[in-house]
């Protein structure tokens, strides 16, 4: 909810960072109410689940318009983010914890890939896709997710492993994915965002885009290897 992934302005002196303090400001009155939510856990996580369940379908119902098929993709891809993130927070082992990491993990590749990004610039990403995204806001995003990933094994007292290291800047890449797909969908709608719920942010497509496709992610890696992954 603070920059999407690797999402960087033009490198310019006075567009570097524009609408940076509106982003911040939105982060900081709603990143505290989703953190409060998966922390405490039934009613509120099922709350925050409900409310966007609507909004997001009705976000890609107008980035998807006149497309049935993606919509269809869109509408269960969507949906399953929000079964993952509540089958998730709910597992009676660790499951809090599993998805504080997930959005510490995700907030921290937008942060990193911001700022690198719109200091480092280079070579684009995805350039028909999303012509703003370079290379060296992704590896910044990977990094800062690595870095995260591990404190959090270290916060929770389940060790500061290279795995979760690794694990954290493979996230950070589905994340970017996430990020790129729904791009493309905007670029196919002739939008620039996918609504305008968050003041400087956008949709709430734009500020969960890679969250949803990490979310779906680590769902199938938990049902696939089982346990509490990645913990244990």
């Amino acid at each position: 909810m603070v920059a999407s992934a690797a999402d960087a302005p033009s490198p310019g002196r006075n567009s570097r960072f524009r609408g940076l303090p509106l982003r911040i400001l939105s982060a900081v009155v709603l990143g505290p109410l989703l953190l409060a939510a998966i922390w405490f856990g039934f009613p509120w996580i099922d709350l925050v689940a409900a409310i966007a369940a609507p909004l997001m379908v009705w976000e890609w119902t107008r980035l998807t318009r006149g497309r049935p098929v993606i919509r269809l993709f869109a509408y269960v891809y969507a949906l399953a983010a929000l079964v993952a993130l509540l089958w998730l927070r709910h597992q009676p082992v660790l499951g809090r914890e599993t998805v504080i990491w997930i959005v510490a993990c995700i907030w921290a590749t937008d942060i990193g890939a911001y700022f690198v990004g719109a200091s480092a610039g280079g070579a684009k990403l995805a350039p028909s896709i999303s012509p703003s995204k370079t290379w060296s806001g992704l590896i910044g995003g990977m990094a800062w997710a690595a870095t995260v990933s591990t404190a959090m094994g270290y916060v929770f007292g389940l060790g500061t492993t290279l795995s979760l290291a690794v694990i954290g800047a493979c996230l950070a890449v589905v994340g970017q994915l996430g990020d790129l797909a729904e791009s493309a969908a905007k670029r196919g709608a002739g939008v620039k965002d996918s609504g305008n719920l968050i003041p400087g942010h956008g949709g709430l497509l734009d500020r969960v885009d890679g969250l949803v496709a990490v979310l779906v992610a680590v769902a199938l890696v938990r049902l696939t290897v089982g346990g509490a992954w990645p913990w244990t």
